[in-house]
């Protein structure tokens, strides 16, 4: 008999869990459908600002249609003194521009891709739900524009980002920035508001070698940055350029971090945060009083702090070999108040040389490295090949070799690949810019330059001539480096 009261206590607790599981499915829309209900008043134009400003806070009571018009450029900026580096950006800067709305409004986005642009781009928004937060819908070739909708259900500060393949390598040069979802009843004021948003960048030479940097996969894949920043150079907020504030003000930081890779630990030197919401959760209550926040990478915070006494205040990264040597580094400089009370809450001189960045010179114990053998025969290679293409290459070209219609060329049956092995070679090792012509159709992007050995470059072009329809040629490392011994640069695009 109790054998049997147990065993009906266990149905019972079966039916009970089923029927919440049945009233959860029911009501999953709700919140949904409860922001929904609102009536949606009006229209209006987003006001979107560069970094570090900060669009002005909302103040309507209700839902609206809200249009984000945003286009993608392609530029040649300053990432130090001497070095210049090709962003990617939305907007055309580092970050992207800061977008501001209300929770509940509905968003209609146009994302142009400037006429310019090497390459296709699209828009993840974290604070989008949906499927992708929205990549898929956007995803946009140079000269184009896309448009889609979404609800801001949730209110908080969010991360957006592209999300083109390679998406590592689109966030590295810089496709990031910030979207803040106010919520209905608003922010506290405040009297200054500032966008601040750190990235980590990845350079063929480095730190500090002067002229245009390329980006390099291979550190980016290491996560071994070169420079890491604070809105997309060294030095953009320090100097002429630092944050500008009153003693008596309360100041808001919108901090994010777009990585790709490295977590940031923000700090201030010589303030302590008296509201931190962490990871952008702005309805939750806030942390107090806290010297060190971790901003993940594709996360987001806000800082709070109120300017008790003047001077320049230092923003870093307290991974701190990032801020004196690679750049994380910024100023909020502090004016004005009672000189009396100033000089009681802190009776210190201000200094900027003390925090002026040491340079980025490494220094490193010889090791000894043993490379993997060489492939014995074409199996092999062909084996090792498909490792390094399904690994690195078929994010942009795909699994079946087929590539993106108007983005990225196909590799099967392709007449490109198959008229000339040498050129093939020279593509892989030296990059590719500028329109090419392939089996009939056009494509003008960038193949970045892929930092394989010579064996490497053998094993993947085997691998592709062995696959979807091409000529069967075998590549061997002798080949590769007779064309590498020839040099050049990134080939122009042109003819078959």
């Amino acid at each position: 008999m109790k054998y049997t009261k147990h065993i009906l206590a266990a149905v019972a607790v079966g039916l009970t869990a089923t029927a919440t599981q049945v009233v959860a499915q029911s009501d999953g829309q709700s919140k949904a459908k409860a922001i929904l209900a609102e009536p949606l008043k009006g229209e209006e134009v987003a006001i979107l600002t560069h970094a570090p400003n900060v669009p002005p806070p909302i103040t309507r009571k209700h839902r609206t249609k809200v249009i984000v018009n945003l286009e993608v450029t392609e530029v040649v900026k300053k990432m130090a003194d001497g070095v210049d580096y090709t962003f990617w950006t939305f907007g055309g800067s580092v970050p992207g521009k800061f977008m501001r709305v209300r929770e509940g409004d509905f968003v209609e986005f146009h994302l142009a891709n400037h006429p310019s642009s090497k390459m296709p781009h699209n828009i993840d928004l974290h604070a989008v739900t949906g499927p992708g937060g929205g990549a898929a819908a956007s995803f946009t070739a140079p000269g184009h524009e896309s448009v889609f909708s979404f609800t801001a259900l949730n209110p908080g500060l969010f991360v957006y980002h592209c999300a083109t393949a390679p998406v590592g390598m689109h966030i590295a040069n810089g496709m990031y920035g910030l979207i803040l979802v106010e919520p209905k009843e608003g922010l506290p004021k405040v009297d200054k508001e500032f966008y601040v948003m750190q990235g980590d960048f990845y350079t063929k030479g480095k730190y500090g070698e002067a002229g245009l940097q390329p980006f390099s996969m291979e550190k980016a894949i290491r996560e071994d940055a070169d420079y890491v920043v604070f809105n997309g150079a060294v030095g953009s907020l320090t100097g002429d350029n630092a944050l500008q504030a009153t003693v008596g003000d309360t100041v808001r930081l919108f901090v994010g971090n777009g990585g790709p890779n490295l977590v940031s630990s923000f700090h201030v030197i010589g303030e302590i945060f008296d509201k931190v919401y962490t990871e952008g959760g702005i309805t939750s209550p806030p942390n107090k009083n806290v010297q060190t926040t971790l901003v993940p990478a594709g996360g987001a915070t806000v800082v709070e702090f109120a300017l008790d006494t003047e001077g320049t205040f230092i923003l870093v990264d307290h991974s701190i070999f990032r801020a004196f040597n690679k750049g994380a580094i910024g100023m909020l400089k502090a004016t004005g108040g009672d000189k009396g009370i100033n000089l009681k809450v802190y009776s210190g001189k201000t200094n900027d040389s003390v925090y002026q960045p040491e340079g980025g010179a490494i220094q490193s114990m010889p090791e000894n490295i043993k490379a993997r053998p060489a492939a014995k025969n074409k199996e092999e290679r062909i084996a090792r090949g498909k490792t390094t293409y399904m690994t690195i290459c078929s994010a942009c070209h795909q699994p079946t070799g087929l590539g993106i219609p108007f983005a990225f060329p196909p590799l099967a049956k392709s007449d490109y690949l198959n008229a000339d092995k040498n050129r093939a070679i020279s593509t892989v090792i030296n990059g590719l810019v500028g329109e090419v012509v392939v089996n009939g159709k056009k494509f003008n992007s960038v193949m970045p330059k892929l930092e394989f050995s010579d064996e490497d470059v053998a094993n993947v072009l085997t691998y592709v001539y062995s696959e979807w329809g091409n000529n069967g040629s075998e590549v061997t490392p002798d080949e590769v480096k007779a064309v590498r011994a020839k040099g050049g640069k990134a080939a122009a695009g042109g003819g078959h």
